[in-house]
């Protein structure tokens, strides 16, 4: 269908008129968004143009704005009659175009049609959207079709209340515009005057002002005259008060709807006298109640009127099989004595509040059987009581509840995985374990104890958790009792044999009344588990622990999908620990690979030097930083610091091949440190030596006795040295990183610097671990050993090492560090 059929635009707009601001459509729209997990959605009418009427999240589209079809995506909606599921609307043909796609503020849209509940038509479009792409599941697509209804319901529920509106209003002004007429009725005599627009309702001319009470009687409609005239005999008798509807027939047959109203007067004996009051023409009014009423009874939703004493007033056909009982045994009944749960529930309290406040309440809420349901209700107060507008939403309900039950899970498999996997990073073990533990309460059960195979294949309990503070060292104390208590026809040994969960639907048959006399029995039952679910730990087929998760009696068994998130919970704690095994495996033989290529330095008669090497703290991440020092044949010391890319046994073997080439190609009199670096650079090419490094080189040549020492050094892409002169000054050589890493160009042309240092001046070469770090960028850690090499240089070399590595290095570093000292003494030029 074109989507500028006329018949679809005109209901469409009618629906636009009426629903822009309604506070259902927001509350449903909303609700869209929440129950979707999307970062936006919206509710559009689509006629000649695109009008929001419902929106969140939705920068380009506020409630109330219009827009061109062009610029619509719910215009496709609309054209297909179906919904539109698009993972990524930047690929997509029809909607790439569109400025909101181009935008970035819609990635991944998913919309479906509503409809007019007059025509079938559709008339618009229930969207949820955003700016990620975002594959949509069969279950997405059918909650927001589920809610596309109670939408396309409230929609309709706004254009039948501001048509009511409309009418009452037009009414207004019709009573406005003609007056209402009086009349003074003389009970004495039988003399009845009216003025002449009160004789007009009654169809009499405007000269027929005087009259007698026939004339007044001869016009009502045979249906109401019984009525009408008992009411006025008892007006009459009392002195009272009138107040009446009935049908007049005028002269031509035409039936008119009058409201009248009167007061009769005694006499001076008490007697009534006189009758005097008004009347108006209420058949507009009354037609447009009719309409009112064919629409909320052809409606979908259930509807009804409660009077201001409470009383039902109105029932819509869908209300009476909601609330189960008929139109005769609701109207004029009590709502708290027809249905007594009400009475003290959210009901009473919304309802009674919304009469109070005057403001419009929206609320879900349960009724217990009979009717056993989950209502969404809507409860607005008039002038005559209260308007209720009611969904009954079970299923919704339990669709909603089974979603949050498997996001729940999900998002305790997500906790476990993360904070499970940070703890391993450090390798603690237990610590990673009673994470385990605590994110399993109560999600899977009351309290758990999760065990560890350790060496000689001894299970040993480390862990447990209850949800309750007070029983929490209860279940701690059973984990420190259990295991040397049980028998063999436990269901954790039964775990361990079969490699299977084993379910247990009775914890104190099966396994409290095995247990010995003493503390360990007395703790079982203080703990009072009913079922229990034991699932081994097994990854790559080795077990490496178990998990037991116990229920108390007043929470039923662990469902399917409890038992089925348990075990993918076991599966990855399991690979977890393993990997951990492997790791540990990786990083012992990765550091004694290091530690084996980095030897003792050697101490020339010029000068003193100290190292230090710190492998990383995270498992397995060996790295390739190492140092050097050798005296070259003319006598010459050679310091050595480099740092190859990567952090793994690669790294750490390529960083024994370049320590050995460079030693090579270093041994030579009075070879520079700039012509070491690029004959390495060739070598590592010409070698095929697949790394990258960065390296720093220092030789330093000593003087005659007592003199300087000439500092020559050149660096491929490594932190800048560091020198404290000998009355604590400390310069940064250069401030900057130098020349390009080694293994990226062998033709690069190396520099190379040096300067004049005096005995006792002190210089530091260190690998980039020492000061960077998570959240310390490189120059802000180089002005940080600066500081420090500042206040600490005096020391002797072994303690200054020592006190930068422990003030600068993060507990949690992720790098290894090399660090290589040497301080310049008195003493022989000959090197040795």
């Amino acid at each position: 269908m074109s989507p500028l059929d006329p018949v679809r635009v005109a209901a469409a707009e009618r629906l636009a008129t009426a629903a822009s601001g309604s506070r259902g459509v927001q509350h449903l729209t909303e609700l869209a968004a929440r129950l979707l997990d999307a970062p936006g959605a919206g509710v559009s009418v689509v006629g000649a143009v695109q009008t929001v009427t419902g929106a969140t999240g939705w920068r380009g589209g506020s409630v109330g704005s219009r827009l061109p079809l062009a610029e619509s995506l719910g215009v496709f909606v609309v054209t297909d009659r179906a919904p539109l599921v698009v993972a990524d609307a930047r690929a997509h043909p029809r909607l790439a175009a569109s400025p909101a796609v181009s935008g970035g503020e819609i990635v991944s849209y998913l919309g479906v049609p509503l409809l007019d509940g007059r025509t079938g038509l559709v008339v618009g479009v229930l969207a949820v959207f955003g700016p990620q792409p975002r594959a949509w599941s069969d279950a997405d697509v059918a909650l927001l079709a589920e809610l596309a209804a109670p939408v396309a319901t409230e929609l309709e529920l706004s254009a039948v209340v501001g048509e009511f509106e409309a009418g009452k209003l037009r009414w207004g002004l019709a009573i406005d515009a003609a007056g209402i007429g009086s009349f003074d009725w003389d009970l004495a005599s039988g003399a009845l005057h009216w003025d002449e627009r009160c004789a007009r309702l009654f169809g009499y001319e405007a000269t027929e002002l005087s009259g007698t009470a026939e004339h007044f009687t001869s016009r009502l409609h045979p249906d109401d005259a019984p009525r009408v005239t008992e009411q006025l005999a008892t007006t009459f008798e009392t002195c009272g008060d009138f107040n009446a509807e009935y049908r007049v027939v005028l002269p031509g047959g035409e039936t008119r709807w009058v409201h009248g109203r009167g007061r009769a007067l005694p006499d001076g004996t008490g007697v009534a006298a006189r009758f005097v009051g008004a009347a108006y023409d209420t058949t507009d009014q009354r037609l447009g109640d009719a309409r009112v009423a064919r629409v909320l009874e052809s409606m979908p939703a259930a509807f009804f009127s409660l009077s201001r004493d409470w009383t039902f007033s109105y029932v819509n056909a869908e209300a009476e099989r909601v609330l189960g009982l008929s139109r005769e045994e609701l109207l004029g009944g009590d709502i708290w004595e027809l249905f007594p749960a009400a009475s003290g529930s959210v009901f009473e309290e919304q309802y009674r509040g919304a009469a109070t406040s005057g403001e419009l309440a929206v609320f879900e809420a349960y009724y217990p059987p009979p009717l056993d349901s989950w209502y969404e209700v809507r409860a607005w107060p008039s002038p005559d009581g209260l308007s209720v507008y009611f969904l009954e939403i079970t299923e919704r309900r339990v669709a909603q509840e089974r979603a949050r039950r498997t996001a729940e899970r999900l998002s305790l498999i997500a906790e476990v995985t993360a904070a499970f996997s940070a703890s391993l990073d450090q390798g603690q073990t237990r610590d990673a374990l009673t994470v385990l533990a605590r994110a399993v309460v109560p999600v899977l059960g009351d309290w758990v104890i999760v065990s560890l195979v350790e060496q000689g294949d001894r299970l040993r309990d480390v862990a447990s958790w209850h949800w309750d503070d007070d029983l929490r060292p209860v279940a701690a104390r059973y984990a420190d009792l259990r295991l040397a208590a049980l028998t063999s026809t436990a269901p954790i040994v039964a775990a361990l044999s079969t490699g299977e969960p084993s379910i247990v639907d009775d914890v104190g048959a099966a396994v409290g009344r095995t247990l010995p006399a003493g503390e360990v029995s007395d703790v079982f039952w203080q703990l009072a588990p009913q079922t229990a679910v034991a699932l081994p730990l097994v990854a790559r087929g080795r077990t490496v622990g178990a998990m037991s998760v116990y229920r108390s009696a007043d929470r039923s068994p662990a469902s399917a999908e409890d038992i089925a998130t348990m075990r993918e919970v076991a599966d990855r704690t399991a690979l977890a620990l393993d990997n951990l095994r492997l790791y540990e495996q990786q990083r012992r033989m990765a550091e004694d690979l290091q530690r084996s290529l980095l030897t003792e330095p050697v101490q020339p008669g010029h000068a003193q030097i100290a190292v230090r090497y710190s492998p990383a703290v995270r498992a397995a991440h060996v790295g390739g930083d190492w140092y050097d020092a050798f005296v070259q044949p003319d006598g010459a010391t050679m310091l050595v610091i480099g740092d190859v890319v990567g952090h793994d046994t690669v790294a750490a073997a390529a960083m024994g091949q370049l320590r050995g080439l460079l030693r090579g190609i270093a041994f030579r009199s009075d070879v520079g440190p700039a012509e070491v670096l690029g004959d390495l650079d060739r070598a590592i090419q010409g070698l095929q030596v697949h790394t990258l490094a960065t390296a720093a080189i220092a030789r330093f040549e000593p003087g005659t006795a007592g003199g300087p020492t000439r500092l020559r050094w050149s660096s491929a892409g490594h932190p800048p040295l560091m020198v404290r002169d000998p009355d604590g000054r400390v310069t940064v050589l250069g401030g900057e990183r130098f020349d390009l890493l080694l293994g990226v160009d062998p033709l690069t042309r190396r520099h190379e610097h040096d300067v004049l240092l005096q005995p006792g001046s002190t210089v530091l070469l260190y690998t980039d671990g020492l000061v960077e770090g998570r959240g310390i960028a490189l120059d802000d850690g180089v002005d940080r050993l600066r500081a420090l090499f500042t206040g600490l240089g005096a020391q002797p070399l072994e303690e200054l090492c020592g006190g930068l590595l422990d003030q600068l290095r993060p507990g949690d570093s992720e790098d290894d560090v090399a660090l290589v000292a040497i301080r310049l003494q008195d003493g022989p030029s000959d090197g040795v």
